[in-house]
C-alpha cells in the first residue's frame, strides 16, 4: 500500500475528532436560523454566542470584539477596506511578503486611489526593519494603518507584535495583524499587546474550512461591510454557519488547552528535521530564518535544496508520486508559474536556482515521518 505522509500543514490542517463529531452533531440538532425567534432559532443563537465568548476568552478579549466571517481573506478584506472607508485611512503600511490577501487589497485600494501604500524594508532574513517602519509613521500627517503578519506563511517569522504595537500607538497609527498562522499556536493577549484588528481562519488551527474570524476592538467606528441584516453585530450581514462556527471554537479550545504540550512537541520534531536535513543535506540552505526556533514558528521550515536545475522541475511531482504532500513557497500560488514573492526577498543568489519547498508540520506527524521524507529525497539527490 502506498504511504502517504502530510507535510503541508501551513496551508491546511486536518480536523481533529472532537469537531469533526461536534460538527456532525451540530448539523444534525442545531438546524435553526440564528435569527429565528422560535426555539430552533434561539437554541442556535444561543451556541454561536457561547462560541463567540469561547473565542474571545482566549485572547482575552471581549465576545462583541470578535466578528464571524468566511477565512482570513475575507477578514484582510473587510479590515482594510473598511480601516479606508470608514476611519480615514489615507496611508497604509505593509510588507512586501505579506500573504497575497492584504497585498492584493492594498494594490486595489492604491490603484483606485483610495489610500496610498507604502512598503516598509525587511532584511535578508525576511524581518521587519523597525527603524524603517518609524520612518513611514512618522513621514507625513495622514492617518496610518499598518498591516503587518503575525507568522511568515511561507518562511515563519514571528513578528514582534508588542513592539510594532507600541510604534502605532507612539504614532497615532492603527495596526492589523494577518494571525491565520499563528492562532491556534501561539497565544495572543489583546489587552496586553494593543492590536486594533486582527484575522484568524479554522482550517489552520485542526478546525473546518470556510471559517474564520476578525477581531475588531470595541469602539472601532466600522460601518458594514456585507449588507442586508443584521448579523455580527451589523458588520457583516448573512445567516451564520453555526456548524463551522461551532467547529472553529471547539478547534480553538483544544489548541489553546493543549498549548504547551502541543508546542513542545512540534519544536522537538522541527529540531529533529533540521537535524536530520543538515546531516544528509550538506549544501542545503534554510530561508529566512526558520532554523531559529527563537524567532521562527515551530511549525514549519523552508528549505533550498542542492538540487542540479535540471532535475529541479520534477522535485515536487517525485514527492507526490512517494505520497509527499509539501508545497513549493505558499499553497495559495502552487498552481501559479510566478515564483514566491517572499523567496524572492529572501533567498540569496547562491540559491536562487535551487527549488525551495516548504515543509508544515503538525502535532499528528512523527519522527518516523520525517525519516521518510529524507530518505525519499536523498535517493531522489542521488538518482
Amino acid at each position: 500500500m502506498e504511504r502517504k505522509v502530510y507535510f503541508d500543514n501551513a496551508a491546511t490542517t486536518p480536523i481533529r475528532k472532537e469537531v469533526i463529531d461536534l460538527i456532525h452533531k451540530t448539523l444534525s440538532d442545531t438546524f435553526g436560523n440564528p435569527s429565528s425567534t422560535h426555539s430552533f432559532g434561539r437554541s442556535a443563537r444561543t451556541q454561536i454566542e457561547t462560541s463567540r465568548k469561547s473565542i474571545a476568552k482566549h485572547f482575552n478579549a471581549d465576545p462583541q470584539e470578535i466578528i464571524f466571517t468566511s477565512g482570513g481573506t475575507e477578514s484582510d478584506n473587510m479590515l482594510l477596506r473598511c480601516a479606508v472607508q470608514d476611519l480615514n485611512v489615507k496611508t497604509i503600511i505593509t510588507s512586501k511578503i505579506e500573504h497575497h490577501a492584504i497585498l492584493h487589497a492594498v494594490e486595489f485600494l492604491d490603484e483606485n486611489r483610495l489610500a496610498k501604500v507604502s512598503y516598509v524594508k525587511t532584511d535578508a532574513e525576511g524581518f521587519v526593519d523597525f527603524e524603517d517602519l518609524e520612518k513611514h509613521l512618522k513621514a507625513d500627517k495622514t492617518k496610518k494603518l499598518v498591516s503587518l503578519m503575525h507568522i511568515n506563511n511561507e518562511i515563519g517569522n514571528i513578528l514582534d507584535l508588542d513592539r510594532v504595537s507600541k510604534l502605532c500607538q507612539e504614532n497615532d497609527a492603527l495596526f492589523h495583524t494577518d494571525a491565520v498562522q499563528g492562532v491556534g499556536h501561539y497565544a495572543i493577549d489583546l489587552e496586553k499587546v494593543k492590536i486594533d484588528f486582527l484575522s484568524a481562519a479554522a482550517h489552520k488551527f485542526h478546525g473546518p474550512k470556510g471559517v474564520g474570524f476578525s477581531f475588531v476592538r470595541k469602539n472601532s467606528g466600522l460601518n458594514p461591510f456585507i449588507v442586508g441584516g443584521s448579523q455580527e453585530r451589523g458588520l457583516r450581514a448573512g445567516t451564520e454557519s453555526v456548524h463551522n462556527i461551532l467547529g472553529m471554537a471547539k478547534a480553538l479550545e483544544i489548541a489553546y488547552n493543549k498549548i504547551e504540550e502541543e508546542q513542545k512537541y512540534l519544536k522537538e520534531l522541527k529540531v529533529y528535521a533540521i537535524e536530520q536535513f543538515s546531516a544528509t543535506f550538506p549544501g542545503i540552505h534554510f530561508n529566512g530564518c526558520c532554523s531559529d526556533l527563537d524567532r521562527s514558528t515551530c511549525t514549519l521550515i523552508n528549505v533550498s535544496l542542492p538540487v542540479p536545475e535540471d532535475k529541479a522541475t520534477l522535485l515536487n511531482f517525485h514527492l507526490d508520486l512517494k505520497g509527499i504532500a509539501c508545497s513549493k513557497g505558499s499553497a495559495c500560488q502552487s498552481g501559479s508559474v510566478k515564483g514566491s514573492h517572499v523567496l524572492e526577498e529572501v533567498v540569496p543568489l547562491s540559491h536562487k536556482n535551487n527549488p525551495s519547498i516548504r515543509f508544515s508540520f503538525s502535532i499528528f506527524n512523527t519522527k518516523d515521518e520525517i525519516d521518510y521524507l529524507i530518505k525519499t529525497l536523498d535517493s531522489f539527490v542521488k538518482e
